[in-house]
């Protein structure tokens, strides 16, 4: 039954972190791509949010999503 085991660790357990991780870093980079390519309503706004979302990882990015939409410019298209 050892043999199963890496570094103390279950295997499964040990698949499962990466998928976390895996998520995670997916999120991350689809957060930083959506705040570079938003334009907000202060100019300063998108260096500000990339800054939250870099330096502080795990909470920047969800606070990212709750707080930045209302600070964005809203493009509406008029109907002719």
């Amino acid at each position: 039954m050892s043999f199963l085991m890496i570094g103390g660790l279950n295997p499964l357990l040990l698949i499962f972190g990466m998928m976390i991780g895996l998520v995670y870093l997916i999120f991350w980079i689809i957060t930083l791509i959506n705040a570079i390519q938003s334009s907000f309503v202060e100019d300063n706004m998108k260096l500000i949010w990339v800054l939250i979302i870099l330096f502080s990882s795990p909470i920047g990015a969800v606070i990212y999503w709750l707080v930045a939409p209302g600070q964005k410019k809203k493009h509406f298209k008029p109907l002719n």
